[in-house]
């Protein structure tokens, strides 16, 4: 099924996505209550929703991103992409070894997340802005140490992803051995609804990887296409590995990285050495298609430029030490005489 969240003069409602009409669900107006019951309930929810319910067309309706995440995690799970953004950003050439240890990810902001169709308001600062096609997994079931053959009893579906990145201000952060942090999290687009588990069995290859093409482009232009199947883990190991030693819940997203052959602009400029396709600007679209999923388009937009900060205070660390009242003194004992 495709469970979407939607609205129109009220507040959002969630419902099931069949042809161009949506069945709302009844006494559900937030996804995560239905991710957080099961896909088994959620399945049956939707399956009364198609029976007794009635259908809104789905053109009369705005949709809105399909659940609001406690938490995002973004791997790169992309060979081809490792290496074109790392000649783009670092300067580098090649795929660090340690990239083929696990699959590494990076936590980004849950409360800037928004749908298709919303404008996407870019830094003012950026001169490098840029989007990542991706395909997302939504938890359905949570744990600790999870076992990555039995990690897809805790897959509840799917969907499009666009991790938005300024890259300029991402590679100067990045400079400090920490990020991507001010570079990723103004915005990441999801949608346009969620898919569920058992509507990709036919995709799944040998090897667990789900077969879909996936199409990005700007201003009508393709610009990048490929495999979702070129990645280099299954989304069950990248739950596994979110929850080593820690914990993955019921809601929490966890994004594919970014496509290879074209996913991204950087990638296009660290092999080219020019930015080329240019970079996006304010009034540009954004246009993903994952085969199965369907798209997610946003225009970019420009807001308000962010108050100016304070400079960074800088001292002599050592001299500031010796002055400082924290440094022992004598101690003084006193009491009666």
């Amino acid at each position: 099924m495709k469970f979407a969240t939607c609205r129109s003069d009220g507040p959002p409602r969630v419902g099931v996505v069949l042809d161009d009409r949506v069945h709302p669900i009844p006494d559900v107006a937030d996804m995560l209550d239905l991710v957080r019951a099961g896909l088994p309930a959620a399945l049956r929810a939707g399956e009364r929703a198609l029976a007794d319910g009635p259908a809104l067309p789905l053109a009369g309706l705005s949709l809105q991103a399909p659940l609001k995440p406690a938490s995002i995690r973004d791997f790169v799970a992309f060979e081809e992409h490792v290496e074109g953004v790392r000649r783009s950003v670092e300067g580098l050439s090649g795929v660090p070894d340690a990239w083929y240890d696990a699959p590494t990810f990076y936590f980004t902001n849950p409360h800037t997340v928004v749908g298709t169709g919303a404008d996407v308001v870019c830094p003012v600062a950026t001169r490098a802005l840029d989007f990542e096609l991706e395909v997302a997994v939504v938890v359905g079931a949570g744990g600790r140490n999870l076992d990555a053959d039995r990690a897809r009893d805790h897959v509840f579906g799917y969907l499009v992803m666009n991790d938005w990145s300024a890259r300029d201000l991402q590679r100067r952060e990045m400079q400090v051995n920490l990020g991507p942090a001010k570079g990723k999290d103004f915005a990441t687009t999801l949608g346009p609804w969620l898919t569920t588990a058992d509507e990709l069995a036919p995709y799944r290859d040998s090897d667990g990887f789900l077969d879909l093409r996936c199409t990005v482009s700007v201003n009508g232009n393709q610009v990048g296409s490929d495999l979702l199947s070129n990645m280099g883990w299954t989304f069950e190991t990248m739950i596994a590995y979110a929850s080593r030693d820690s914990t993955v819940a019921a809601g929490d997203v966890l994004g594919s990285g970014t496509v290879g052959h074209g996913g991204c602009l950087s990638e296009l400029w660290g092999r080219s050495g020019v930015q080329e396709p240019p970079p996006l600007v304010p009034g540009d679209e954004v246009s993903m298609t994952v085969e199965a999923l369907g798209t997610i388009s946003n225009r970019v937009a420009v807001g308000p430029a962010a108050p100016a900060l304070p400079g960074v205070r800088r001292r002599d660390v050592a001299a500031a030490r010796s002055a400082s009242r924290l440094l022992p003194r004598p101690l003084i004992v006193t009491g009666p005489a």
